[in-house]
């Protein structure tokens, strides 16, 4: 799977909501906001802010001497429409979603995760190869889905 910025970069943009910022700070500000946490990498932060520049969201500073970013307009309407999907703290939201993904049920539901989409990208290949074998793969995802969607309470 590919792995997705999303959550950081809503987080760079409440930062930049506050106050503008260059990468480092931006960094240091992440790991604090997450309590140990989270150690911000350059590898996860740099290609977040280059992302969200490239979308017009943010951009940086003309007078400054280091690269600071700031907060576009876009950024902010996007703020505004994460924030229609939330409720509470998005700060305690950050927060928690890194106590989770440190946690020991966390680590195996994605090590599970990991096993699973490796034995449907075979499954798929195999019915690439033995086009019979299709409708009883559809059927099986079909039904996973459902269980799924059964216990999340109807998918809501």
């Amino acid at each position: 799977m590919r792995r997705r910025r999303g959550f950081v970069q809503i987080a760079i943009l409440h930062l930049l909501k506050e106050e503008s910022m260059h990468g480092y700070r931006i960094m240091k500000e992440l790991e604090e906001r997450a309590d140990g946490f989270y150690s911000a990498s350059a590898g996860t932060v740099y290609p977040a802010l280059q992302e969200l520049v490239e979308q017009d969201m943010i951009d940086l500073e003309p007078a400054s001497v280091k690269k600071t970013y700031f907060i576009k307009e876009n950024g902010k309407k996007r703020l505004e429409e994460f924030k229609k999907r939330r409720e509470g703290d998005f700060w305690s939201e950050w927060k928690a979603r890194l106590v989770w993904q440190s946690s020991e049920e966390a680590i195996q539901l994605k090590s599970v995760m990991e096993a699973w989409e490796t034995e449907l990208r075979k499954a798929v290949k195999q019915a690439r190869q033995e086009p019979e074998k299709s409708g009883k793969l559809v059927t099986l995802l079909e039904e996973m889905t459902e269980l799924l969607k059964k216990d999340n309470g109807g998918g809501k």
